[in-house]
């Protein structure tokens, strides 16, 4: 099998991460912050580490400005629903995962707040100036997604930050498909709040995430519960994390998420370079074939889509799977203003996504059934 559809999961992980994850599951079982016992005081300290280190990463305030989630989907719910300002505007993008656009649409049509989505006038990604003239006298809050999860088109988010900073909005950014990938600093960014997905750039286990606030912007909780701490009080704690981290925490997921980061802090150049070169290998092949290819060349995040014409994309991708063994994702990706802007809202797109654990060789293979497909045309 080849594998080719990390933006949606990686599936190769580093041995350092499942090392960790087992090493968890044998260690560290216990309820983290929950009882005095040092069984739970052990597991504790070991969340404690990997908040340190996701804080180091993305350069956040403190340890405690690290919000675990079940995914980056409920990081982004939480996000957007938590900081609601009545009868308020929001600037998204294009690029939006239906993880932004859905709570959007929720709160628009509860006559909560409207919503813009702001289009991209560079071919790589969106811009300030693309933001900018979206701006209304109520507008609170930017959305952007830092690399769009269906064609791997790159937001200008340092240049977005400053504008949000200069104008008082809260900047808001989807990381899912760049967190690890990409060097990301909240507080030289001005980013306010950043979603992770652990399973993706991280190479963790699936269903962990993490919202990071740089403290300028708390958002409300949408859920509450246990906490471990102040429980005779009826209100959800108002102390970082304990304010959002209702009921038990996913500890082994973290634990290996951990591993994640280290593994990615010891091989960044490599991973960089690696996603460079095989999108950059892949667009210029495709180039090269009567196919529709809808990345920029000089985006290569290890993201491409394309299409082959008069051939759904679901279509392909299923002979692909089933008679070359390679897995790769047709379809709508969760993003239907990225295929609205792109004109595949009838055909979906084809959309080939690499790790670092992929190869030139896997790539060529995927030239070779690309190529004999259209001669069986």
């Amino acid at each position: 099998m080849i594998y080719l559809d990390n933006s949606a999961s990686t599936f190769v992980k580093p041995k350092e991460v499942i090392k960790a994850m087992n090493d968890a599951l044998i260690k560290y079982t216990a309820n983290p912050g929950r009882s005095g016992h040092q069984a739970s005081v052990r597991t504790a300290m070991q969340v404690q580490e990997v908040r340190e280190k996701l804080s180091k990463h993305f350069n956040a305030p403190t340890p405690e400005n690290v919000i675990f989630t079940n995914n980056c989907s409920e990081a982004l719910n939480l996000a957007i629903l938590g900081m609601t300002k009545q009868n308020g505007h929001i600037i998204c993008t294009e690029n939006e995962h239906n993880s932004t656009l859905r709570p959007l649409n929720y709160l628009k049509n509860k006559g909560l707040i409207d919503y813009t989505v702001a289009r991209q006038s560079k071919k790589t990604g969106i811009c300030a100036c693309d933001i900018a003239k979206h701006v209304q006298n109520n507008t609170y809050m930017v959305i952007c997604n830092h690399i769009s999860n269906v064609n791997g088109d790159k937001a200008e988010i340092q240049e977005i930050g400053e504008f949000c900073k200069n104008h008082n909005l809260i900047f808001l950014v989807d990381g899912a498909q760049s967190g690890g990938h990409e060097n990301i600093d909240i507080q030289k960014f001005n980013i306010d709040m950043l979603t992770v997905a652990g399973h993706k750039g991280f190479y963790a286990p699936q269903a962990i995430g993490s919202l990071i606030l740089s403290g300028k912007a708390l958002p409300e909780p949408i859920k509450f519960g246990g906490t471990g701490t102040n429980s005779l009080d009826l209100n959800q704690p108002k102390e970082i994390p304990d304010r959002y981290e209702t009921g038990t925490l996913s500890t082994p997921s973290i634990i290996a998420l951990g591993a994640g980061v280290d593994f990615v802090e010891n091989h960044y150049e490599e991973i960089r370079n690696r996603l460079d070169d095989l999108t950059t290998y892949l667009n210029y092949e495709l180039s090269k074939l009567p196919v529709d290819v809808y990345t920029h060349p000089e985006n290569s995040n290890g993201v491409l889509a394309f299409n082959i014409p008069g051939v759904h994309s679901n279509d392909f991708t299923n002979y692909l799977d089933e008679r070359w063994g390679i897995c790769v994702r047709g379809g709508y990706h969760c993003a239907p203003e990225k295929h609205k802007a792109l004109g595949t809202l009838q055909q979906g797109a084809i959309r080939v996504s690499f790790s670092y654990f992929n190869t030139y060789n896997e790539v060529s293979r995927l030239v070779q059934a690309v190529k004999h497909f259209i001669k069986t045309m």
